[in-house]
């Protein structure tokens, strides 16, 4: 059990990175929550499929988890990099476009990690439920963190375009491979 906790850590660990960059939008209390829900509904299905589907998927799928997820996040930072250089308005304040284009792609890889479970045997309900709850715990605490670091920055920037910096960042290290652990 504790490994399987372990494993869900470690593949709740993309979801965390881009919800700290994500709480420098500053979310409210409640867009957190849901945000945070969002990707640990995402990083729990996503295992369950993997366990269900097999190893076939999870070879097809490992290769390109990561360049999909780098993509779609280099998507969302030029948006609102765009967006708020732009519009003086607030891009994505309620972060409905976050939670709509970011929570499958970042947990494509945990379709391998449930393959891999389910070929030594892992209980097909247990480790979803726990890599989802892991993964809603590691946002909500990413976007925490993230707002409180936005708090500390000394000079006044727009936090759309801060976050979008920070994604396009991300991403790249992503693609570099540099951010892998």
């Amino acid at each position: 059990m504790i490994g399987v906790i372990a494993l869900g850590f470690v593949l709740g660990m993309d979801n965390f990175r881009t919800s700290i960059v994500l709480g420098l939008l500053k979310p409210t209390w409640r867009e957190s929550l849901k945000t945070s829900l969002y990707f640990g509904v995402w990083d729990g299905v996503a295992p369950l499929v993997g366990m269900l589907v097999g190893v076939f998927m999870s070879t097809k799928i490992s290769d390109t988890a990561e360049m999909i997820g780098a993509a779609v996040l280099a998507g969302y930072g030029l948006y609102l990099v765009i967006k708020s250089i732009r519009s003086p308005e607030r891009v994505d304040p309620d972060m409905k476009v976050a939670r709509r284009w970011l929570p499958v792609p970042l947990s494509l890889d945990n379709v391998a990690g449930g393959a891999a479970l389910g070929l030594v045997g892992g209980t097909v309900w247990i480790a979803p439920l726990l890599f989802g709850v892991t993964t809603a715990i590691l946002s909500f605490a990413g976007h925490a963190i993230g707002k409180t670091a936005v708090n500390l920055v000394p000079f006044s920037v727009r936090p759309d375009l801060l976050t979008g910096i920070g994604v396009l960042l991300m991403s790249g290290l992503m693609f570099t491979g540099v951010g892998d652990f």
